[in-house]
């Protein structure tokens, strides 16, 4: 038998509610207070770098807005694999993606195709990478998941 999410168990099945976020015991749950923490240093599956970013913009924002935010990451994403994965970068524009701002990203890819025009598909990425590097170096992100 799998185990199910114990976040979407509780705040869903048991409090009737969204997430963790709109619970009233958000800050002092013991659970939800070590994820938080674990995801500071530490990732599984997927990137938790923004998670409490993510947290206070939905908070802040809605759910609704948050998913307008993660569809424009979802399109930047696809143009990245479209124009610029050589076959090995998957992995690497994702996390770029969710951890990245929005116009870094815009940013990055315009850069990308200015330096890059006319070369193969293995060079472009080299160049895109490159250009990820720097703005994640400079904003202390980790593009690889943190393990």
């Amino acid at each position: 038998m799998a185990v199910g999410c114990p976040f979407i168990t509780c705040a869903i099945k048991k409090k009737g509610i969204e997430f963790c976020w709109d619970c009233e015991e958000g800050e002092t749950c013991k659970r939800w207070k070590q994820h938080r923490e674990i995801g500071k240093q530490h990732d599984s599956f997927k990137s938790y770098q923004t998670l409490e970013d993510d947290i206070l913009f939905i908070q802040k924002n809605g759910v609704h807005d948050f998913d307008k935010v993660q569809k424009t990451r979802e399109q930047l994403l696809k143009t990245m694999l479209r124009d610029f994965n050589e076959g090995r970068s998957k992995s690497y524009y994702c996390i770029a993606t969710a951890v990245m701002k929005i116009e870094e990203l815009r940013h990055s890819l315009s850069e990308a195709r200015k330096q890059s025009a006319g070369l193969e598909i293995k060079q472009k990425s080299r160049v895109l990478h490159s250009i990820l590097d720097a703005v994640a170096r400079k904003r202390n992100h980790v593009l690889k998941l943190r393990r």
